[in-house]
């Protein structure tokens, strides 16, 4: 060590840090958001006129009915901060949603299956901030992104992170966790001198030891949590949508070696004996369960397993397949798969598993994400619960619920307002005119902020 390096710190260990029991942080910026309504998803309530009052980035408190202004004004104006008073009249308040099933870096189109062979992990990755930021402006303020090829997730975490480019706080599980021909093999449909054979630390795994290596590589690379799967998938280019693809040994691998890191683990999974290997391996959610039976919503009720149905991409991808976006092998599983996955939801929820929201945003374009809420109704759960769905019960998904969830006091200050009441319409979810995300507004009065561009 140079001798100077070693002096300073050296002098920094030695130097006590004096600390005043009454410094407290400067107030730098105050908002006051005047709600007609506001939804309490925590009580299953819709309150009346409330005042939400925001202390530099944090919800300070929540007061009934209007406030005065002018000592919340002169206590930011004395700090040398910011002070705004938003009128939010005749609209409903809701905590920032959280989508728990998002591919942020890709939307689907006609081209998909060729532009793999064109576009460079840089052109995905680039094109994510575009998609981030629709979703952000949906109202949107939190996703967890469940699987990407290249880790361009966890450069636009950090991107939104560092306040490079808006978008919601995003919790990534980096690339896909799979089996060799599975649903996340990235070379699946590839010639056989193209296939090449992708390893553990290209998320293809054939072994518990593979599954420790992979889970250990996730952390190297920064992801947040784990996704895997141990079923076939819509819109790879194999055959099935439902057989089972990972073995409970491999399974429990994976998810010991996650929560071993901290990581919680969602299984893409469709068809029923998936299901069951993946809840009796010890995942966190399932998410899509197509073809779950009674005695996978049983079992999932004994491990207290989260369902994550994604009704809207299975609407998408047959109405989709009927205009000849797929090859032929993907659209015979998309017309299968569509017609099911709404009733299969609807079953789940009379069952009583517990259900957060998800919607697998980038199979359908990004922004749309809250036509799901229409959907999860239509299914037959009411509208209280898929607002809770989106917020208290995805927030406990996350791990997350003493930051996210609710409009409460020391909660981050993400918060949405749509005009009128979503409980007697919840297509009204579809029309956020309000976005604030950490104490900064990105949309006002139905249109993007400059803090958005």
């Amino acid at each position: 060590m140079k001798p100077r390096l070693a002096f300073a710190i050296a002098a920094a260990f030695a130097l006590p840090t004096v600390i005043h029991a009454d410094d407290k942080p400067a107030i730098h910026d105050v908002s006051l958001l005047h709600c007609a309504h506001l939804l309490d998803p925590a009580a299953g309530k819709l309150l009346g006129e409330t005042t939400v009052v925001v202390e530099n980035g944090r919800i300070k408190s929540l007061q009934a009915g209007s406030v005065d202004a002018a000592p919340y004004r002169d206590a930011a104006t004395a700090a040398g901060g910011h002070f705004r008073m938003v009128e939010l009249a005749g609209a409903t308040c809701l905590p920032g949603l959280i989508d728990s099933h998002t591919h942020l870096t890709v939307q689907f189109s006609r081209s998909t299956y060729s532009d793999k062979f064109r576009l460079n992990p840089a052109d995905y990755a680039i094109r994510s901030t575009v998609y981030a930021k629709r979703t952000l402006l949906a109202g949107f303020t939190t996703v967890r992104n469940v699987g990407d090829e290249h880790n361009e997730s966890i450069a636009l975490r950090n991107a939104v992170n560092a306040g490079i480019v808006p978008g919601p706080h995003i919790f990534t599980a980096g690339q896909f966790i799979g089996t060799t021909g599975g649903h996340a093999d990235p070379t699946n449909g590839f010639r056989w001198d193209l296939q090449g054979d992708p390893g553990p630390k290209d998320g293809i795994i054939n072994s518990p030891a593979d599954a420790w290596k992979a889970v250990r590589q996730h952390y190297k690379d920064g992801a947040d949590l784990i996704k895997i799967m141990p079923s076939g998938g819509v819109l790879d280019e194999s055959s099935s949508s439902e057989n089972p693809q990972m073995t409970i040994d491999e399974i429990k691998a994976v998810v010991t070696a996650a929560h071993d890191y901290g990581f919680t683990v969602a299984a893409h999974a469709h068809g029923a004996e998936a299901i069951r290997r993946a809840v009796l391996g010890g995942v966190d959610s399932i998410e899509h369960g197509t073809f779950m039976n009674a005695a996978d919503m049983k079992l999932m009720k004994q491990h207290g397993t989260w369902y994550v149905p994604t009704i809207i991409a299975g609407q998408y991808v047959m109405e989709k397949a009927k205009q000849g976006w797929y090859p032929p092998q993907v659209a015979a599983k998309a017309e299968q798969v569509g017609p099911v996955i709404m009733a299969t939801a609807g079953k789940a929820y009379r069952a009583g598993v517990k259900i957060a929201f998800g919607t697998d945003a980038g199979v359908y374009p990004h922004g749309e994400n809250a036509k799901e809420f229409q959907y999860m109704v239509q299914a037959g759960m009411p509208p209280m619960f898929v607002l809770q769905a989106a917020t208290t019960h995805a927030a406990e998904l996350l791990h997350k619920q003493d930051q996210f969830g609710e409009i409460a006091a020391d909660r981050t200050a993400d918060v949405i307002a749509v005009p009128g009441n979503p409980l007697n319409d919840i297509t009204l979810m579809q029309k956020v005119s309000f976005v604030m995300k950490d104490g900064v507004i990105y949309k006002q009065d139905g249109k993007p902020t400059a803090e958005s561009l």
